[in-house]
């Protein structure tokens, strides 16, 4: 079959010429959905396709290519620059070279131009000389000039489900001019359910895996290419996350497995926590946010998760992965199911408030220490009563300077063993008072 081998990869090759062969991305290429209607239309304005790798941005692209009448030019941010922007837009402007003076001009990972490649491109965004359609595994809202992003339209691109990517594997195998339907092949169903299930939403991943399946397993006696699930694993060799510690991802990830602890489950917990792991993510950055997750968090409801998370980041430090993954999960589970309160958080962001915008005051005189005799005689230290002194260990006197006496900035909740320092505290606050 050495014949039948192509230069360009199963991907590429199996690229959607048209909406009909699109699959999946229903929520935007639908039938009677916007950007079915512009390209149908021959309508296009500018757009930014933004999603995880292999979930069709670039075949959209070469779609809407193939579909206008309009002068199309691709550049590629990592390769191209100012120069090549100014070259598309004088040719776009002349009219021996192009009629209409309007150039739909597609670029690939336009999160990768920096801000003076972004901003040379939008006076003919604007002017619409230049059509943009950007690509990019970024989010457009971080990563894209506003000025571009506020004229054009952002579609957000989903991870493939396993149905669309066994609907885009069956019609590789079955095309026999771009495919790999020349090839007489064995191939488990299981197989396919488990290579659209292992590719994680990524039909790059799919087809490229599929096709080193084909290109490197032996012809049986039979006269076929058995393919089954051993071989498929042994071509994908580890689960694809659309996962990157740099990228967007990784802040939906961190924010997820945040979110998961502050809402007490700690199976979603645990999960996030996995999927950092197994992404490579830094194991002390983790053990920082579960930390900071057990004060904000958790705080006083349950003093001794800080110091379970504070163990486990020391440990982290200590141990190493791949050991370290059981110690973040003991940490992350222990503050999921701890009781919750923000007591801590609320009281230092209320009082950082008062200070930076109101008159507070200064420091009492009798709180102060009268390090010299001259500052004792200044008052420094006057009429301070010692707390040992007193019953309880507790004397009543003022410690908020006078513009603010009488704020309570730590509000304790009922949850677990706050609940026992909110009616410490009342009585305290009441003898106080």
């Amino acid at each position: 079959m050495e014949s039948g081998i192509k230069k360009e990869p199963l991907a590429y090759r199996m690229s959607p010429r048209s909406l009909e062969e699109f699959a999946g991305q229903e929520h935007i290429v639908g039938e009677g959905k916007q950007l079915y209607r512009m390209v149908k239309a021959d309508r296009i304005t500018s757009v930014i396709f933004y999603g995880p790798p292999g979930t069709g941005k670039t075949s959209l692209a070469r779609i809407i290519a193939a579909n206008t009448k309009t002068h199309f030019e691709k550049l590629n941010a990592v390769t191209s620059g100012v120069k090549d922007i100014k070259r598309i837009v004088e040719d776009t402007k002349n009219i021996l070279l192009n009629k209409n003076g309007k150039t739909v001009l597609f670029i690939d990972e336009i999160h990768r131009f920096n801000k003076a490649q972004q901003d040379a491109l939008l006076p003919y965004v604007e002017d619409g000389t230049i059509v943009l359609i950007g690509a990019t595994t970024e989010n457009p809202f971080f990563e894209v000039n506003n000025a571009l992003v506020s004229r054009s339209s952002i579609f957000m691109l989903k991870s493939l489900s396993s149905d669309a990517i066994l609907k885009i594997i069956h019609q590789a195998l079955d095309d026999r001019e771009r495919g790999l339907g020349l090839y007489n092949l064995d191939i488990e169903e299981d197989a396919l359910y488990f290579l659209a299930d292992i590719c994680n939403g990524d039909a790059r991943i799919a087809l490229n895996a599929l096709e080193l399946a084909v290109l490197t397993s032996d012809i049986n006696e039979a006269n076929k290419i058995k393919i089954d699930i051993p071989v498929i694993e042994q071509c994908v060799q580890k689960r694809a996350l659309n996962f990157d510690k740099s990228a967007d991802n990784h802040y939906d990830n961190i924010s997820a497995f945040i979110k998961s602890m502050r809402g007490s489950d700690p199976d979603a917990a645990v999960f996030y926590l996995a999927r950092a792991i197994y992404s490579g993510e830094d194991p002390l950055f983790l053990a920082r946010r579960i930390i900071i997750c057990a004060s904000e968090d958790v705080g006083m409801a349950n003093p001794n998760a800080l110091q379970t998370a504070v163990a486990a980041a020391n440990a982290v430090h200590i141990v190493g992965m791949p050991e370290a993954r059981i110690i973040l999960s003991h940490a992350a589970i222990m503050v999921a199911v701890s009781p919750k309160s923000n007591s801590a958080y609320a009281a230092i962001k209320m009082a950082i408030k008062d200070v930076a915008s109101k008159r507070t005051g200064e420091v009492p005189m009798h709180l102060r220490n009268a390090v010299t005799g001259g500052m004792a005689k200044m008052g420094y230290g006057k009429g301070y009563r010692y707390a040992h002194d007193f019953p309880g260990n507790i004397v009543v006197q003022d410690y908020l300077p006078e513009e603010i006496k009488g704020t309570e900035y730590y509000k304790p909740s009922n949850n677990g063993y706050e609940a026992r320092i909110k009616e410490w505290l009342e009585k305290r606050r009441n003898k106080n008072g």
